[in-house]
């Protein structure tokens, strides 16, 4: 009886080891993409457009599509919110500034960019992958979906938006904020001589 246990667990060792080393080598070019933003997300809007043709094509599949865009949704908040929210944990880590007289604390994202690309892929990928087995494909009258994921949709952004408008947020930084000096007057800039 012991050497049957042994058989199983010296079979499965080479196994285990296979997917650790496959695991690594995807963990390594998953690295490899970090820096390249641009290029993740394009990829990531071709894979969705395919899914979406292939949902078109197919005429189906909506409740699946129904379920990605409410995962989408739920990260999305996750991506626009500060890590520390004020209204619930008043904590010693960074906070955000409430008062113009409080230090600059820069913006954590409570889902950083790279996690919030790399969920929203894996989600296509099992959404499309969901699309070749027809016990998914539910019937169900698109329209009211579409209409209750907008509602749904609209109503969390205005709760989303109000949030950074009372504690004065923006999740979103658009390049690098450039400096320039005190402005001079237009009388001084014309009684030079140049």
């Amino acid at each position: 009886m012991e050497g049957v246990g042994g058989d199983v667990g010296s079979a499965a060792a080479p196994l285990n080891q296979w997917r650790h080393e496959a695991w690594k080598l995807f963990q390594f070019y998953l690295d490899k993409t970090t820096p390249h933003a641009v290029y993740r997300w394009v990829g990531t809007f071709v894979l969705a457009s395919i899914y979406a043709l292939r949902v078109f094509y197919l005429q189906g599949f909506y409740i699946v599509t129904y379920g990605l865009g409410i995962y989408i949704l739920n990260l999305l908040i996750g991506f626009l919110s500060p890590l520390v929210d004020p209204e619930l944990e008043p904590s010693d880590g960074p906070l955000l500034p409430t008062k113009g007289s409080d230090e600059f604390k820069p913006f954590i994202r409570r889902l950083p960019e790279f996690k919030f690309w790399y969920a929203i892929t894996k989600a296509f990928c099992v959404a499309f992958v969901m699309t070749f087995f027809s016990m998914f494909d539910v019937p169900v009258f698109w329209p009211i979906l579409l209409c209750y994921w907008i509602v749904l949709f609209v109503l969390t952004m205005k709760r989303q938006i109000m949030h950074m408008i009372k504690y004065k947020y923006i999740p979103l930084s658009i390049g690098k904020q450039k400096y320039s000096g005190k402005k001079t007057s237009a009388s001084s800039s014309g009684s030079r001589g140049d």
